[in-house]
């Protein structure tokens, strides 16, 4: 003990002696100095000048160009003016969640250090403290992590916020923004959600209820909380009561009164190009952290990879009910479509559906997974194929082939015996295909599978998935990614419709980076588009020619369950330009002995998927693949690329042949320009002579 009592006056004297405790305590100093001129210093740089108008306004969405598209509108864009309100109104909010409002300066020190204690005591950080200023700051600008650097940036936001805007612009911005639950979201459209009322026709009782709302929304939903949402009505009664914001009679006479409610209808959401809009959000909302409330009620400015003419394009053709088959009880098919950029991977158009189309709903086009049928042979089969050594001539074997109990067949059942490879694509012919990959082996045609970016699941690794034989399947937009690699040299890049968020005051939320993944090689991708062609040229996609341009692509479909039916399940068709891809699934949400496509193959998605290019086309720049068919190189046609070094070569030598006449015939034109001026000399002497005669007179 004497020991241990000796050892700590030893370090006792040492901290005396060294001034530890003034160091700490210096320390300490400075490094809350430093913490409140960083947050100071973060909140000077948002430009909440810009706040209440970035808030009045709905958040937008613009096009690839930066023109803007679409809003994205809602009951709160427009809001409500507070000197419309009666007093009790606002009174009842200010009375309950920041009584000190119109005396502080955007914090109340007394609420923080009252929250500190209690959320030191919780051991977490629960909430609390934070005044109406804060809430808006909150709800505006900040994400809803509950943490103690995100409650200092709340402050200190807060503080610059009242600099800018008088307490009546505050408290307006916050009742229009505010959330009182029941996706009512601005103390008007609660208003309507739960009387059916106009704010300013609400009684002090009805408007102490929706004011009680803010401390739990959901909780205290009087839908479904009747008696918690009036005992809150009665807290707050109680405190407008308090703070002299009604009388004594008329706190009686509210407590008195019954509160009936009545849903006014919900919210609603309005937008152009739904289908591509909603895809936005999702994506905001996977990729960059938003909310979906924060995305509706902030007044974001978000730009994307649209193209408003290809997205128009896209809609109309989905809306024409002429090319989609219907079943026969008049129940049409669906479908999904992307159209994308194989440069950069920015989607320039998507439909994920027909008929009505309900706010966030299925999108075809993005969350379907089905089978890709035959459009799989490309990416899992003669991809990696040519990267082992097999020529786009090298002869297959279309024979009976069976491995275990997996024993694939022709469409038409019948066999050729030995095929071209560019043949088999171009027809289709499955056991080729299979035969193929078995050939390869299965673990390379899964591997390119990844690289492609095709998800698959463990009981899809055998000889069926080189026929699209998955266990749930993938996308349109999966296989416009996938085909994408091919007009970009054997590079794909990632899907995506955002490129940047902005938000109310001006700061860039979110902005996107470019993801890229090797997938094979340009000549690999170039032989893929050689035979890819042939499949447009003379194979199974002819219907989807377009006049004036050149189109790779691949057909696809799934069989029926009911072998007694004739028909398919599903139809693809992906194909693509240069500068431009395209992928098209039609089917039935629900595939029974009623609702299944009647042709067989891919012969109702082809012409769709033709009137969609036949439109597109005009909104790209004409280009041309730097290869030409493998038909076309067997008959002797040259390559664009060999056409185009032979055209250089033909006009250096007529350049050398110019050259040389030059250099031959130079001695000559010198002799021709010296006559000619002494020609212009002798000319010169007789015009001078006859100038002089004539002045002379």
């Amino acid at each position: 003990m004497e020991k241990i009592k000796s050892l700590l006056g030893m370090f006792w004297r040492f901290w005396k002696r060294r001034h530890l405790t003034q160091i700490l305590l210096l320390a300490l100093l400075l490094f809350v100095l430093v913490s409140i001129l960083y947050f100071m210093y973060l909140a000077s740089q948002a430009n909440v000048s810009t706040l209440k108008a970035g808030l009045s306004q709905a958040t937008v969405i613009y096009d690839k160009d930066g023109d803007e598209a679409t809003e994205i509108k809602t009951e709160r864009t427009e809001g409500i003016e507070l000197k419309d309100l009666p007093d009790y109104v606002p009174g009842a909010v200010v009375s309950i969640e920041d009584e000190r409002f119109y005396s502080h300066n955007g914090f109340d020190l007394k609420g923080i250090t009252r929250a500190f204690f209690k959320n030191l005591l919780a051991g977490s950080i629960t909430g609390g403290g934070s005044t109406i200023t804060q809430q808006l700051t909150k709800n505006a600008l900040l994400s809803s992590e509950q943490t103690y650097k995100r409650k200092a940036e709340e402050l200190f936001l807060a503080v610059e916020i009242e600099k800018h805007y008088s307490k009546d612009e505050i408290l307006q911005m916050y009742l229009n923004h505010v959330y009182f639950g029941s996706g009512a979201w601005g103390i008007d459209q609660a208003a309507k959600k739960y009387y059916n009322k106009n704010i300013k026709d609400v009684s002090i009782s009805e408007a102490a209820l929706i004011a009680g709302l803010l401390q739990a929304p959901s909780a205290l939903d009087p839908y479904k909380n009747y008696e918690g949402a009036i005992k809150r009505r009665n807290v707050v009664l109680g405190k407008m009561k308090e703070e002299k914001v009604i009388s004594e009679a008329e706190y009686k006479k509210a407590i008195d009164e019954k509160i009936v409610l009545e849903d006014g209808g919900g919210s609603f959401i309005d937008r152009d190009y739904p289908y591509f809009v909603d895809s936005v959000i999702d994506e905001a909302i996977s990729q960059y952290g938003l909310t979906q409330e924060e995305i509706l009620t902030r007044g974001y400015k978000i730009y994307t990879e649209m193209d408003q003419n290809l997205q128009s394009t896209l809609e109309k053709t989905f809306a024409n009910d002429s090319l989609f088959p219907s079943s026969s009880d008049g129940t049409s098919s669906q479908g999904g479509a992307v159209l994308l950029d194989p440069e950069t991977g920015g989607i320039r158009g998507l439909v994920g559906g027909r008929g009505e189309q309900v706010f966030r709903g299925y999108n075809r086009a993005t969350q379907i997974k089905v089978q890709p049928g035959s459009t799989m042979k490309p990416l899992a089969v003669y991809t990696p194929a040519l990267e082992a050594g097999y020529k786009t001539t090298s002869i297959l074997k279309d024979e009976p082939f069976k491995k275990g109990d997996y024993e694939p067949q022709n469409f038409t059942k019948t066999y050729q015996g030995d095929v071209p490879m560019y043949e088999a694509l171009e027809k289709s012919l499955n056991v080729p295909a299979v035969w193929l990959l078995d050939k390869i082996g299965l673990d390379k045609g899964l591997d390119a599978l990844d690289r492609f970016g095709i998800p698959y699941e463990k009981d899809d690794e055998y000889l069926g998935i080189a026929l699209g034989g998955m266990t749930k399947g993938v996308s349109p937009l999966q296989m416009a990614e996938a085909y994408s690699t091919f007009p970009n040299n054997g590079v794909r890049m990632e899907g995506h419709l955002i490129t940047k968020i902005v938000g109310p005051t001006g700061n860039v939320i979110a902005e996107y980076q470019s993801k890229s993944t090797k997938v094979t090689s340009k000549s690999v991708a170039e032989n893929m588009t050689s035979m890819l062609l042939d499949v447009i040229d003379s194979g199974t996609g002819q219907g989807a020619k377009v006049t004036g341009f050149e189109i790779a692509g691949k057909t696809g479909s799934t069989q029926l369950v009911n072998a007694n039916l004739s028909g398919t399940k599903d139809q693809w068709f992906v194909g693509y330009t240069p500068n431009l891809v395209g992928a098209m699934w039609l089917g039935y949400d629900k595939t029974d002995n009623q609702h299944y496509l009647k042709s067989k193959s891919s012969g109702d998605v082809v012409p769709i998927f033709k009137t969609i290019m036949d439109q597109a086309v005009q909104y790209v720049e004409p280009e041309n693949f730097s290869v030409i068919s493998v038909s076309d190189q067997l008959a002797g046609k040259k390559e664009r690329t060999q056409k185009v070094e032979e055209t250089k070569e033909a006009i250096k030598e007529k350049a050398k042949e110019i050259q040389t006449t030059i250099e031959e015939n130079s001695s000559k034109w010198s002799q021709v320009v010296d006559e000619m001026k002494e020609d212009a000399g002798v000319i010169s002497g007789k015009l001078k002579d006859k100038w002089n005669e004539i002045m002379g007179q």
